[in-house]
């Protein structure tokens, strides 16, 4: 029996981890695939503070992991297929194991959405990708499109300009929702090119991506465009599949709803991180949604003995 569970090893989990092993609590954090979520794969944060000039999110994640060793949080990897959560023991159910706990902390993230245009499940993983620093070394002197118009499309645009040839940014709006800091240095790039009101309306190719059909929203007009590449940041859904049917109050989206120090509709159930509904999703709010939910968990477990 552990005082805490949490679930994801992003920004969020690792900090809650962190501010509840040194609470003394039995920590056991459970992780799918790697330590450090999405931040883990982003080039360089810039706005972390205390870091001038940024910090790679691998540097970043890689120590927020290594405190949280230090501090004697158990980490295990797998798969977490389903939870019981109603009742005061927690349970948590991977395919091998079984794990129980006083409280638990979800943290598990969220997963980039796909646009849904035609031809694009064929060819993700074969021209079609999420993650830019995962992928974007395959691409060099390459044409490749970018789609989206938040932090993550610009970011990601910025990075891949200095890989490829030419990078065209596809965006459905006449204005982007980034921070205007970042959209103000992706148009300092001259190799990157931005159509405004556009869409993909189809991804063809016959192994790999080789093209895509265009249109503009406003005039309709169609084109295609030769390309060897796709990156998709078109927003992001919860991961929140193993919480069916255990009542805990989500959004249309899936978001778990939370009030502000990170408490869900069920006791001793807390969340933290992209996986919860929330205006800003960053790193810094992650970890600060982190550590109020390990607070919630200690207040919670001194007050139920």
């Amino acid at each position: 029996m552990y005082d805490v569970i949490i679930i994801g090893a992003g920004p969020a989990g690792l900090t809650a981890a962190i501010y509840a092993a040194r609470a003394r609590l039995k920590t056991v954090l459970i992780e799918k695939m790697g330590a450090g979520g999405q931040a883990a794969i982003t080039d360089v944060l810039e706005n972390y503070p205390g870091f001038p000039g940024g910090i790679n999110g691998f540097e970043l994640t890689h120590k927020m992991e290594k405190q949280a060793r230090e501090f004697g949080v158990e980490i295990i990897y797998g798969n977490v297929e389903r939870a019981e959560i109603r009742s005061k023991a927690k349970r948590i159910y991977l395919a091998d194991n079984t794990y129980e706990a006083k409280t638990v902390i979800i943290a598990s993230g969220s997963t980039p959405k796909p646009l849904g245009a035609k031809g694009e499940e064929k060819f993700i993983g074969s021209g079609i990708s999420f993650c830019a620093t995962c992928d974007g070394p395959f691409y060099k002197d390459k044409n490749i499109i970018v789609v989206g118009g938040g932090d993550s499309a610009v970011q990601e645009a910025i990075y891949l300009a200095k890989i490829a040839k030419i990078v065209r940014v596809v965006h459905r709006r006449d204005k982007f929702r980034a921070a205007p800091i970042l959209v103000e240095k992706m148009q300092t790039y001259k190799n990157i090119e931005i159509l405004y009101d556009t869409v993909i309306d189809e991804v063809l190719g016959v192994d790999r991506v080789e093209s895509v059909n265009i249109k503009n929203v406003l005039s309709t007009h169609r084109a295609n465009l030769k390309i060897d590449g796709m990156f998709v940041f078109a927003g992001w859904t919860p991961n929140t599949k193993f919480l069916q049917d255990q009542g805990l109050d989500l959004d249309m989206t899936g978001a778990v709803l939370t009030d502000e120090n990170m408490k869900t509709n069920h006791h001793g159930v807390f969340a933290a991180g992209d996986v919860r509904k929330k205006m800003l999703k960053q790193v810094i709010t992650a970890c600060s949604d982190g550590a109020l939910a390990a607070f919630g968990a200690q207040h919670y477990l001194d007050h139920s003995i």
